[in-house]
């Protein structure tokens, strides 16, 4: 089936300012709750947030097979389950009736007030029910930027890193979207000089700039996703960051990896955008070597070129950016992740969310994170209002940004925005 809803030289007769992350060729999926306190899937073209629930309900995807309820649910799980057929009939659908062509909503005043939302009047919601999430640490550079700082500058790198997919669970509990404060955690730290750990607030709280991804029931108990079918499993993408506390995990790490310093936080953008969304920004990742084994092979193009920015910004003071990186650096593909992940037999089931991990480039203005940005703290970054970061500050808000965009189209992820708050006080 084509994907029609990428038209490049489709307009809408929606409003759609130039520079917008979400023209009608982008067509994401989400959960947002109305003034009337209605939760509901939906969509965004613009500045508008479309209440698929309504058009459901006014017979808008007449001829496709849904669920009488699929679209009055307050999570996508379902919708993700139907699998890629129906993924791309509904968005194909929605291209299709906002089209500046087609007057069947576009003359229907009754219908657009039911259906078409400012932006600014919803809440946005967690888009799924997250139930499990799984992070990775697939971007070469990143990995390489700590292994010479925590371990041998000579042998950055361990053993294993070029020949699997490393990745931790995380846990999804914490999970937030966009605009939901965070708590400056408490935990056990090493001071330095010292043999015995402390208990306190985490001093070194950090950012970490990654993407997600959202699956659907991918497989049974025991069975494996071939690395060759593992986009078919994928919905989409988001912002993601995996706020970490560098004092703890160095603490906690040895033996077996992150615990307390990565599980009080997860922050993702709320729009999944689509894979058909973007199918036009396919390119070719980093070469591999050594060759990974014959289960994680793969040609042709499975990176995607997202630009990436993060920025902070103080209480009281204007955002200052501190990185710009792109998603086409991660030396592990989606794919690759997906299929490792299967590789004993764990079961992905729908609403699964999986982190890319730190997506660092290959200069010191495209890192993902605070510690290595400003290495460790030796050299801290200069704000626009002349203060300093060595790592984030409480009452800082950090603020990611992604899009996509060629000669004919930019396809965006909103943001995801999160501030930090002291550490959580018991009344």
């Amino acid at each position: 089936m084509a994907i029609t809803a990428n038209d490049p030289h489709r307009k809408s007769w929606l409003d759609v300012p130039s520079e917008s992350d979400f023209p009608i060729q982008n067509i994401p999926f989400g959960v947002f709750l109305t003034k009337e306190h209605v939760v509901t899937i939906g969509t965004r073209i613009g500045d508008y947030a479309i209440d698929l629930g309504a058009l459901q309900q006014l017979d808008y995807f007449e001829g496709i097979e849904l669920t009488d309820d699929m679209f009055m649910q307050d999570t996508l799980n379902d919708f993700i389950s139907d699998g890629h057929k129906t993924w791309r009939q509904v968005r194909n659908r929605i291209a299709d009736i906002f089209d500046a062509e087609n007057p069947k909503l576009r003359d229907n005043k009754e219908h657009r007030e039911v259906v078409i939302f400012n932006v600014s009047d919803v809440e946005m919601q967690l888009p799924v029910l997250i139930g499990d999430y799984t992070d990775f640490y697939s971007s070469r550079e990143h990995a390489t930027n700590v292994g010479k700082m925590f371990r041998d500058p000579e042998n950055a790198l361990l053993p294993n890193w070029l020949h699997i997919p490393v990745g931790y669970h995380g846990r999804s509990s914490t999970i937030v979207p966009s605009g939901i404060p965070v708590h400056r955690p408490m935990g056990q730290t090493l001071p330095n000089g010292e043999t015995t750990p402390v208990f306190g607030p985490s001093r070194l709280v950090d950012f970490e700039l990654e993407t997600g991804f959202i699956t659907t029931d991918a497989n049974i108990m025991g069975e494996n996703i071939p690395v060759h079918e593992a986009e078919e499993h994928i919905f989409g993408m988001v912002l993601l960051n995996d706020w970490s506390a560098r004092d703890i995990q160095k603490w906690e790490y040895v033996p077996l990896g992150p615990f307390l310093a990565k599980n009080f936080a997860t922050s993702i953008s709320p729009w999944i955008v689509t894979m058909d969304a973007l199918e036009p920004f396919r390119t070719k990742g980093p070469k591999q070597n050594p060759m990974p084994l014959p289960y994680l092979q793969q040609k042709g193009k499975h990176a995607f070129d997202i630009c990436l920015e993060v920025s902070i910004k103080p209480e009281k003071a204007e955002e200052t950016i501190v990185s710009k990186s792109n998603f086409k650096y991660m030396y592990w593909s989606m794919s690759q992740q997906l299929a490792h992940h299967t590789s004993n037999g764990c079961r992905v089931n729908s609403g699964d969310l999986m982190g890319s991990g730190t997506i660092s480039g290959p200069t010191e203005d495209s890192f993902g994170s605070m510690l290595e940005l400003t290495w460790g703290g030796k050299n801290p970054i200069k704000m626009n209002d002349g203060s300093e970061r060595k790592f984030i500050n409480d009452n800082d808000t950090v603020i990611m940004r992604g899009y996509c965009k060629n000669a004919e189209v930019r396809i965006g992820f909103g943001e995801v925005s999160s501030k930090l708050l002291p550490p959580f006080a018991r009344n």
